[in-house]
């Protein structure tokens, strides 16, 4: 296919054949001459014979080299005519619409076939891209005619690829990478991050006149906040979020599995006592892990071995567990992980954070004091 963009000659074609031995000849004669008969009939090749002598059998001639003689014959061949016609029109469209991905073309024709029905809408992103770079939009405030809204949001993949090859290097910013990043890499407007919080000492209420229970708020107003509190909880689970108990100069987050970095901004974290509380599996680990690669004061709530033994009715299994050193344990919670890890106490074993009792939360809290 690569071919049919650059033009490199590639026919006539030759293909080498393994002919038989003189001994394969003189055992399976019979078998030899329904493989040369076969040869002989295949349409669209050009057989070419060499004479050879046999012993047995004297002089004869054996098929040495089939010749393709056009990519027209090849094409018949693999019956592939169809797709070739469809590649050859993306070709052409490329090729007066934005000729510089031509080479993508030629790397990607398998890919660029997948894309057939939605190229020419991929062509018309690119072309209007390179018209506003950076637009400060948002992906579905897009007006492109004949493009909906989810379309940019589904095809970030490839448009990456395209765009990268025909936007000036002023117009990409190289720090953002991958589908996630789509967005912050070509200059379009992100969803805002949120962080859902709850301030659970009544004096430091937010909107005191309300009552609030449940508050979010995008990451650079979070950032912004300072409520002057001195500890703050992460949990993952909402429920536990939702019905942590009121204890003073507290407040507690409602965490997002691996995506800490909507707290990176927040430098008044610095000055909180951080608690993570994470359900007592690999997993577990590997989040508190990362979030002290941003915060590492941040100290473990209830994921340590009396909590995991107290509650061994509750035990349940952890599907996939991560298998990946942890750096930033402190020595026992890095035991516990690596009985958790090894199977050391039960096959795949978890506790779920959620199946802790709450007495057995009230009085971790009041430990704290």
């Amino acid at each position: 296919m690569a071919s049919l963009v650059t033009g490199a000659p590639l026919f006539p074609r030759r293909l080498s054949l393994k002919r038989p031995t003189s001994t394969e000849i003189a055992e399976y004669f019979s078998e030899v001459r329904v493989w040369i008969e076969a040869l002989r009939k295949m349409p669209r090749c050009r057989l070419e014979m060499r004479e050879f002598k046999h012993r047995l059998f004297g002089t004869n001639t054996l098929p040495h080299e089939v010749w393709i003689d056009t990519v027209g014959d090849a094409l018949s061949l693999i019956s592939k005519q169809r797709e070739a016609a469809h590649f050859t029109d993306l070709v052409t469209m490329t090729r007066q619409q934005q000729p510089e991905l031509l080479d993508w073309l030629a790397k990607k024709p398998q890919r660029a076939l997948e894309l057939v029905d939605e190229w020419q809408r991929l062509l018309a992103i690119v072309a209007w891209l390179k018209v506003h770079p950076r637009p400060s939009v948002y992906l579905r405030q897009v007006d492109i005619p004949g493009i909906h809204s989810k379309f940019i949001e589904y095809h970030r993949g490839v448009l990456s690829e395209l765009l990268d090859l025909v936007l000036p290097a002023e117009a990409i910013d190289p720090i953002a990478s991958g589908t996630n990043q789509f967005a912050q890499r070509y200059g379009f407007l992100d969803k805002p991050l949120c962080i859902r919080f709850r301030v659970l000492d009544r004096t430091h209420a937010l909107l005191p006149e309300v009552g609030e229970r449940d508050i979010s708020l995008d990451a650079d107003s979070f950032a912004r906040l300072n409520p002057k509190l001195s500890r703050v909880f992460i949990t993952e689970n909402e429920i536990n979020f939702l019905a942590f108990p009121n204890i003073e100069h507290s407040l507690i987050i409602f965490g997002a599995g691996y995506g800490f970095e909507m707290l990176r901004k927040t430098t008044w974290l610095e000055n909180c006592r951080i608690y993570y509380w994470g359900d007592i599996d690999t997993h577990g680990f590997a989040m508190l892990d990362q979030l002290r690669s941003q915060f590492q004061h941040v100290a473990s709530f209830l994921m340590d071995r009396a909590t995991l033994l107290a509650f061994e009715a509750q035990w349940g299994i952890e599907t996939q567990p991560t298998y990946r050193e942890l750096s930033r344990l402190t020595p026992e919670e890095k035991a516990l992980y690596d009985d958790l890890r090894d199977n050391r106490l039960r096959k795949n074993l978890r506790l779920e954070q959620e199946r802790i009792g709450f007495d057995w939360v009230k009085a971790a809290l009041a430990a704290l004091r």
